[in-house]
């Protein structure tokens, strides 16, 4: 029985791990309703997720913060963009509404393929930008096109995101769950889809790496991986 809660037990495991996405949901929770701060919250989250399932954790709040500062600029682009460009498909959508010309369908269906690139794309971008360094404009353009390429863990992706949504509007009686797991839990399993896809494009961008000793140097602080190519997307 003794041994059953021993630190390196299965179930004391399970329940570390548990405490740790519940202390981190609750961290990218109140780092996201500023609204502004958002962006680097998630960028944050999925940097402490990534290492969670690597096994490379240290100390969540420490780690949390450090990507948060270190990608605060570039997440709070990025993340105002999106709200920019979802914003905008949102008034096109409000404006169709009262069109009644037969241009109205096409517009409509260019309009969702649009904002279904747009998902994909946030999808990943969050993920990218917390492990490889890159420019905002680098940072998009390999997060669409992994998002591309793995098409079916982009789907997945935005399947654990919808979860928590379904569930707060199944029962108010969830919310607690969703308090507490709604974006952490998500993240983490992202983590663990794509893990093995970005440890191939580590070893692929190192083994390519050409930039300058700075850039270099700059980048192993952060902890992350310089690249300033696109992507192939890892199988």
């Amino acid at each position: 029985m003794g041994k059953l809660f021993d630190m390196d037990s299965p179930i004391m495991q399970v329940l570390n791990k548990m405490a740790d996405l519940m202390w981190l949901n609750i961290l990218t929770l109140l780092l996201c309703l500023p609204i502004v701060t958002a962006g680097a919250s998630l960028t944050a989250a999925n940097y402490v997720a990534l290492k969670i399932k690597r096994n490379e954790e240290g100390y969540i709040t420490r780690d949390f913060f450090k990507s948060f500062k270190e990608n605060f600029k570039q997440a709070t682009l990025i993340w105002l963009l999106v709200l920019l460009v979802a914003g905008v498909i949102l008034g096109d959508f409000y404006i169709m509404k009262y069109m009644t010309t037969k241009v109205n369908d096409v517009i409509r269906v260019i309009i969702m393929a649009v904002g279904v690139l747009v998902l994909f794309t946030v999808m990943w971008v969050f993920p990218v930008l917390a492990k490889f360094a890159n420019t905002i404009r680098g940072t998009i353009k390999n997060a669409f096109a992994v998002s591309i390429l793995q098409f079916p863990k982009t789907i997945l992706m935005v399947i654990l995101f919808a979860v928590p949504i379904v569930l707060f509007a199944v029962s108010l009686r969830l919310f607690p769950v969703v308090l507490l797991f709604g974006f952490s839990a998500p993240i983490y399993v992202s983590a663990m889809l794509y893990s093995k896809t970005f440890k191939k494009l580590e070893e692929q961008v190192t083994a390519n790496n050409t930039e300058s000793e700075d850039l270099a140097e700059t980048a192993a602080k952060e902890d992350k991986i310089f690249n300033d190519k696109p992507m192939d997307g890892a199988e």
